[in-house]
């Protein structure tokens, strides 16, 4: 099926310990949406008990019902509003990083402190220098794979365009 790829940037809130950072996400739009909500991930690293190292978000609002609360009249700017509210009040009892979230409930001091390392760390060199970021990502198996079958989707639609251009005088 076909789907869409998009990636956005979200800004960290203010008075969050994701302050000043710029995180990529990944938006992955199923053939039914409406009626099967956006895939939404992290590629931005971030520590957070609701999102794992591989970038999913642990968000009732991006999982169909009974257990989620995805409804077709959503849509993805709502989703990332409700991603910057998670990001700024976590969820540490549902959560996917156990060891961030019973560090988020009894030692928050230090979530905080790890959470502002983490942001410097990740988030703030896409600013600075974006192309070796990208470079980096490249290398990384998942990204290449996923870059190179979009890709492939994406070049079989040029080809068509290139001979259609071909067959003009």
């Amino acid at each position: 099926g076909s789907m869409t790829f998009g990636h956005v940037e979200i800004l960290g809130g203010a008075d969050t310990p994701y302050e000043k950072g710029i995180f990529n996400l990944e938006i992955v739009v199923p053939e039914r949406y409406p009626f099967e909500p956006p895939k939404i991930r992290f590629l931005t690293p971030i520590y957070h008990p609701n999102i794992d190292s591989a970038g999913r978000i642990c968000l009732d609002v991006l999982k169909l019902p009974p257990k989620g609360a995805w409804r077709p009249s959503l849509n993805i700017s709502t989703l990332l509003t409700s991603i910057q509210l998670l990001m700024a009040e976590p969820n540490p009892d549902d959560p996917l990083m156990a060891d961030i979230s019973s560090e988020y409930k009894y030692n928050k001091q230090l979530f905080l402190q790890n959470a502002r390392e983490w942001t410097e760390r990740h988030a703030n060199q896409q600013r600075r220098v974006s192309k070796p970021l990208e470079e980096k990502i490249n290398q990384s198996g998942t990204a290449t794979t996923n870059g190179s079958t979009v890709q492939k989707r994406k070049g079989s639609n040029m080809g068509r365009e290139e001979k259609k251009s071909r067959l003009d005088p």
